[in-house]
C-alpha cells in the first residue's frame, strides 16, 4: 500500500510542476532577464536551521558573496517561528558565527573565529556573546549535551590526552618530505597526515563556560570520528539525560581505503569508560544515531552490504537496554537519508529520495507502516516540533534554500524567502518529468527545464549526473545548475539512468559491472523519447555534459556515440580505467563498481568499460576540465584525455584549477567554469542559440 501510495502521488507531479511554472510566468517581470552565474554565486545561502527547545525560534546563518575575497561570509540570524511574516534578524555580536545550536536554557551556542581558530561562544537570552573556550587548533564542530552541562568538540589531532597536545612533541624529519607505510596517502582533497585523526574531547561546562583541558573520550580507538570526508554533527548523538554519546567512526589500519565498515559505539560522554562497539556484527556501514525521547531507544541506518557506498540505508531500532535490534524499514523499498524522532516518539520523521524528489516521510514505530508526507522539492534538516509539524528546509530547481513549516498532513508554508529579490529578476523556466522505457525494458525517468521566454527552437543540453548512484532531480546546485545552464537558451534534458537513486535498489544496483551498457542505452533512449515529445528542442543540434561519473561517461560517449553531438563538456571524468584504480583514494567505490575485485585480479572487467580502449573512434570536439586537488579522479585522468584528443587533432580545450577539488566551490572560479562551458557550447551550436549574459550582470540580491 506505501508504494502504490508513493506512486500515485509521483504521477501528479508534472502537472503540479507546470501549474508553478505558469505562476512563476506569470509573476515575472517583463524586464526578466537570463539568470548568469554570478546571479548564482551571489544568492543568499541560507545554513542549517537548529530549532530553540520551546519551539519559538530558529537560529541558522545566511550566507554572502565577498568578491574580493573570493569567498562567502556567513552571518548568523534568528527566526521568530511564532509571527507569520517575521523576517532573519542578524545577532548583534555574533554576525560571523556559525553552527550555532540552542541550550536548554534557550542560550545560544556557536562557533565564531578569533584570530586563526574558531572559537566557542555562548550567549545568554537577551545577554551577548561570551568566548567560552581558548583552543589552540581548529575545530570541527562541536555538539551540546541536552542537559546543557557537557560539550564535545572534535578537531584533527594526533592521539593526544588533550585536544592541546600539551607537553607533546614529535620528531620533525629533516626535509620537507613525507612518509607512509600505509593508505590513505590522501584523502578527498587533502595529503594524509600519518597519526592525525578527527578526535572528540569532552568538557564540562561550569558557571557556562568549558572547564578543564578537555578529555579525549575515543580511548584507543584510530579512526575519524565524524567521519571523512563529508561527516558532521549527525553521527554523534548525546542520550536524554546528557551521560551517553553515541558516535559513528571507521576503524583506521591497512583495510581503511577498501572498507565502508562504519560503525556506532556508545561511550560515557565524561569518559569514565572505553566506548563500546554497537554494531561490530555488520560489516558494513552504520550511522546517523539518533536516541529516542524516553532515552529507551537508538535509531540509526545500517547498510547490509560492505564495500558498497550505495548500498540501500534501512532505518534500525535497538533497544538500548537489551541490545535487540530490528530493521524498521526492510520493506520500504528506498534508502533513508535522515532520522528524526518525533517527540512523543511514536513515529519517525526520515527524508529519502523517491522519483526525482527527496521527500519527508513518516514512519510509525510501531508498526514501521511508511507515509509519505510531501510532494515536489528536496526536504532536508527536519527539526519535530511538539505537538506536530516540523520545520525543515526545501529547494527545488527553481530557487535554493528555504525555512518551512510542516504540519502535521505534510502541508508546507514558506516562512523565508531570502533570494526573493534576486529571482524575481530572472527569466522563469518550465520543468517537466517524463517517463519511458530503458534499458531491461524498465521504466526509467528524467526531466526537461526550458526557458519561457524563449519561443523559438532551442539547442538541446544532455546533462548527464555523477555518482553513479545519484540524481539531478528536481533539487537546486551551487555547482551543476540545470536553471543556468538553461539561460542562455538551451533546453536542458536530464535522464536517471540505471544506477541513479529514488527508484529502488535494484535500479540503483543494476550499474554495477555495468557502467557503459544500460546507462548508455538509458541516455540514448530518454533523449530520443524527450525530444520526440517536444517539438521545441532540437535534437540535431545538441551537446553533452557530464562531470565524475557524468565526466566518465561524456569519455564513453566519445568512444561509443561519437556522431550524436556537436560538442562535449567533460569534467573530472575517468579516462583509464586501469590508472584509476591505482591513482583513486577509496578503493572500495572503484574495486566495488567493476565486481569487487582489484584491478589486477580481474582486468577484463575494468577493461571492458574502459574508454582508453576506444579512443581511435573519438572525433567529438570536447572542453576537459578538471583540477589539482581532486584525489577522487586524479587530475592526471583529463591530461590524459586532452592528450588524447590533441593527438588527434580534435577541436579541444583544457581547463584546470589549481585550488579545487572534485568540485569547484570558489566563487569567481565557478564564474570561469561557466564562462568557459557556455563559451563551448555556443561555439559548436552555432549562431541560433542565445548567447549567456555577461557575467558580470548585476546582481542586487535583498534578504527577505
Amino acid at each position: 500500500m506505501t508504494l502504490r501510495l508513493c506512486y500515485a502521488a509521483v504521477m501528479i507531479q508534472p502537472k503540479l510542476l507546470l501549474a508553478a511554472a505558469a505562476v512563476a510566468l506569470a509573476a515575472s517581470p517583463l524586464s526578466a532577464r537570463p539568470m548568469t552565474a554570478r546571479d548564482m554565486q551571489s544568492m543568499h545561502r541560507l545554513g542549517a536551521p537548529e530549532v530553540s527547545p520551546d519551539g519559538r525560534l530558529a537560529v541558522f546563518t545566511i550566507s554572502d558573496t565577498d568578491w574580493d575575497k573570493n569567498k562567502r561570509n556567513n552571518t548568523l540570524h534568528t527566526l521568530d517561528l511564532t509571527r507569520p511574516g517575521a523576517l532573519p534578524q542578524p545577532v548583534k555580536g555574533a554576525e560571523k558565527g556559525h553552527d550555532a545550536v540552542f541550550g536548554r536554557d534557550g542560550s545560544i551556542w556557536f562557533l565564531m573565529p578569533v584570530g586563526d581558530h574558531d572559537q566557542l561562544f555562548r550567549m545568554a537570552p537577551r545577554g551577548a556573546a561570551v568566548q567560552v573556550s581558548s583552543f589552540s587548533v581548529d575545530v570541527g564542530g562541536f555538539k551540546l549535551s541536552p542537559t546543557g552541562d557537557r560539550v564535545v568538540v572534535w578537531a584533527d589531532r594526533p592521539a593526544c590526552p588533550d585536544i592541546s597536545c600539551a607537553g607533546v612533541t614529535a620528531p620533525k624529519p629533516a626535509g620537507s618530505g613525507r612518509t607512509y607505510d600505509q593508505l590513505f596517502v590522501r584523502h578527498w582533497d587533502t595529503w594524509a597526515e600519518p597519526g592525525t585523526r578527527s578526535r572528540l574531547y569532552s568538557y564540562p561546562v561550569v558557571n557556562g563556560r568549558l572547564s578543564g583541558p578537555g578529555l579525549r573520550i575515543t580511548g584507543n580507538l584510530e579512526g575519524d570520528t565524524p567521519s571523512k570526508p563529508f561527516g558532521g554533527g549527525e553521527e554523534l548523538a548525546f542520550s536524554p539525560d546528557g551521560r551517553t554519546l553515541y558516535f559513528t567512526l571507521r576503524e583506521a589500519g591497512r583495510i581503511e581505503p577498501l572498507s565502508t565498515n562504519m560503525d556506532i559505539f556508545a561511550v560515557p560522554s565524561d569518559g569514565s569508560t572505553r566506548p563500546v562497539n554497537l554494531t561490530d556484527a555488520n560489516d558494513a556501514t552504520d550511522t546517523a544515531p539518533a536516541v529516542s525521547p524516553d532515552g529507551r531507544t537508538l535509531a540509526y541506518v545500517a547498510m547490509a552490504r560492505p564495500g558498497y557506498e550505495a548500498d540501500r540505508q534501512v532505518l534500525q531500532l535497538r533497544d538500548i537496554a537489551t541490545g535487540q535490534t530490528r530493521a524498521l524499514t526492510q520493506n520500504f523499498d528506498r534508502s533513508v537519508g535522515s532520522v528524526e524522532w518525533a517527540p512523543d516518539g511514536r513515529s519517525i520523521l526520515i527524508t529519502a529520495e523517491d522519483t526525482l524528489e527527496e521527500p519527508v516521510w513518516r514512519v510509525d514505530v510501531a508498526t514501521g507502516k511508511v507515509t509519505r508526507l510531501t510532494g515536489e522539492g528536496h526536504y532536508a534538516n527536519v527539526h519535530a516540533l511538539a505537538g506536530s509539524g516540523a520545520i525543515v528546509t526545501m529547494n527545488s530547481v527553481y530557487a535554493p534554500d528555504d525555512i518551512y513549516r510542516l504540519d502535521a498532513a505534510g502541508r508546507a508554508t514558506k516562512l523565508t524567502d531570502v533570494n526573493r529579490a534576486l529571482l524575481s529578476q530572472l527569466d522563469p523556466v518550465t520543468f517537466r518529468k517524463f517517463s519511458f522505457k530503458g534499458a531491461n525494458n524498465d521504466t526509467v525517468w528524467g526531466f526537461t527545464l526550458k526557458p519561457n521566454l524563449v519561443t523559438s527552437k532551442l539547442p538541446v543540453l544532455l546533462l548527464v549526473h555523477g555518482g553513479p548512484q545519484g540524481s539531478f532531480s528536481n533539487s537546486w546546485s551551487f555547482r551543476w545548475n540545470p536553471r543556468l545552464f538553461s539561460a542562455p537558451g538551451y533546453g536542458i534534458v536530464s535522464v536517471d539512468f540505471h544506477g541513479s537513486t529514488g527508484y529502488g535498489q535494484a535500479f540503483t544496483d543494476a550499474i554495477h559491472q555495468n557502467w557503459g551498457g544500460w546507462p548508455l542505452e538509458d541516455l540514448q533512449k530518454g533523449l530520443a523519447y524527450a525530444t520526440a515529445q517536444d517539438p521545441q528542442l532540437d535534437a540535431n543540434n545538441a551537446c553533452a555534459a557530464g562531470g565524475s561519473y557524468g565526466g566518465y561517461m561524456m569519455n564513453w560517449i566519445e568512444g561509443k556515440w561519437p556522431d550524436r553531438f556537436k560538442c562535449i563538456v567533460q569534467h573530472d571524468g575517468v579516462f583509464d580505467a586501469r590508472a584509476m584504480a591505482y591513482e583513486t583514494e577509496e578503493l572500495w567505490f572503484d574495486e566495488w563498481e567493476h565486481g569487487k575485485h582489484p584491478y589486477y585480479e580481474a582486468p577484463g572487467e575494468f577493461e571492458k568499460w574502459n574508454p582508453v580502449n576506444f579512443v581511435t573512434n573519438w572525433r567529438t570536439p570536447q572542453l576537459v576540465i578538471t583540477s589539482e586537488k581532486d584525489f577522487r579522479i586524479p587530475y592526471t585522468q583529463g591530461i590524459a584525455a586532452f592528450t588524447a584528443l590533441q593527438r588527434r587533432n580534435i577541436p579541444s580545450r583544457l581547463l584546470i584549477f589549481p585550488d579545487e577539488n572534485h568540485w569547484v566551490l570558489k566563487p569567481k572560479n565557478s564564474v570561469q567554469w561557466y564562462d568557459e562551458v557556455f563559451g563551448w557550447f555556443g561555439r559548436w551550436l552555432g549562431k541560433d542559440a542565445a548567447q549567456p549574459a555577461p557575467a558580470t550582470a548585476p546582481a542586487r540580491p535583498e534578504r527577505g
